[in-house]
Parts: structure tokens; C-alpha cells; sequence
């Protein structure tokens, strides 16, 4: 089944990337961190089945760290600017970008904070819109990783939700209470050292965690 695997991402300026790892990580070594962690994701998405890749970004990429590799992945995927004032509005939008672009299809949304989710794990998400007209990652702190929608208006509802808190995937949950929703796999975010330790010795030899073993 093709779909949209939207990828909500942040330029993983130093000082403005992954400021919660410093200390001990230094601006620059969180924002290499920060890129390495889009980096393995990117190399999943285009990596996974019947995926129709679609960058929704924000920030400046060329004051970036690992900004040649960034451009490079970059180069073959379409890249759209986030539009909104708070971060549920710009999730909100991408969706309905999506929608645009790629009229038709399901879209999965997920962020650059797990790269540990590999091209199998995006693949079987997304299968999940298969029987269900919503998919959620719930992720560890009480947030999501994964929202997948077989009709991305239903993004509509996400402008109302408070993100970046422990009850963010029950409020999401609540907003999308009128059509069918599963669940997919948890996993945890990239928001700590502590987070970025155990995600890195899930990902021997990977970008990631070479960057956080630099710390």
C-alpha cells in the first residue's frame, strides 16, 4: 500500500538543537546528535516500502551540523517549509500539505527524535492504516512518535492539542475519539542523555550512536 511517510523536522542548528543534552554534550555536540539522528531517519524512510517520502522542516539546514550530508540525503525528497505559530499547528499543516501534494493517500507523520525506528518498523505502522483509520506511536514520556491517518484532514484536530507534555498522546487520542484508532509500538524519544545512551546502544555501529558516543 503506497503512502506518504511525512517526516516533521527541526535543522539541527548548535545552540537551537537538542538543548536538553547540554550538559554534559556541548551545543555542537547536541546538534551533531540532533543530525545523526535525522540522518538514520532519513536513510528509513527511503529505505521503507511503498513510502512516498515528504520533509515538512523548519530552520536554517545550512548552518547545520552534517549539513553537506543533510543537502545530500535532502537532494531526492520533497521538501516543504512548516507553516503555523505553535508546534500542534505546524503538525496540523504538514498534514494538510501532505494532503496537497499527494492527494489519496494515507499519511504516517513521525519526527526526527527516534531513529531506532527502522524501514520495517515505518512499514508495519503504516500497515496498520490498513484495517484502522488511525495509527498512534505512543512514545515513552507520555508523548507519540508515530501518528499515521488514512484521511490527513483528521489532522485538523491536532491544533488544539497541548504538545511536549506527559499527557500529549491521551489528548491526542481524545481528539481523534470519532474515528478508528491503534496503537503502534513505543518507543522512546531522544529528549535526555539518558534517552540518547539507551537509544544509541539499541543502534550499535549507526550514525547516532557514534555521535552520542563523542560525548
Amino acid at each position: 500500500m503506497p503512502f506518504c511517510l511525512l517526516v516533521v523536522a527541526k535543522a539541527p542548528v548548535p545552540g537551537l538543537a537538542k538543548t536538553r543534552l547540554c550538559p554534559p554534550a556541548t551545543p555542537g555536540q547536541a546538534a551533531a546528535i540532533a543530525a545523526a539522528a535525522l540522518l538514520d531517519t532519513l536513510d528509513a524512510v527511503l529505505a521503507t516500502p511503498g513510502a512516498v517520502p515528504l520533509v515538512a522542516a523548519t530552520g536554517d539546514l545550512d548552518a547545520a551540523a552534517h549539513a553537506q550530508d543533510l543537502h545530500r540525503l535532502l537532494r531526492g525528497v520533497q521538501v516543504v517549509p512548516q507553516r503555523g505559530r505553535t508546534f500542534a499547528e505546524r503538525l496540523a499543516a504538514a498534514h494538510a500539505d501532505a494532503a496537497v501534494l499527494h492527494p489519496g493517500l494515507p499519511v504516517l507523520q513521525i519526527g526526527m527524535d527516534t531513529p531506532q525506528a527502522t524501514a520495517d518498523v515505518l512499514a508495519a505502522t503504516a500497515a496498520c492504516l490498513t484495517d484502522a483509520d488511525a495509527v498512534l506511536g505512543p512514545a515513552t514520556d507520555g508523548g507519540w512518535w508515530a501518528l499515521g491517518l488514512r484521511d490527513p484532514r483528521h489532522a485538523a484536530a491536532l491544533s488544539g492539542v497541548p504538545m511536549s507534555r506527559p499527557d500529549t498522546a491521551n489528548h491526542t487520542r481524545a481528539a481523534l475519539a470519532g474515528i478508528d484508532l491503534t496503537l503502534a509500538a513505543t518507543l522512546s524519544d531522544v529528549d535526555t542523555m539518558a534517552d540518547a545512551r539507551r537509544v544509541a546502544d539499541a543502534l550499535p555501529g549507526s550514525r547516532f550512536a557514534r555521535a552520542v558516543a563523542s560525548v
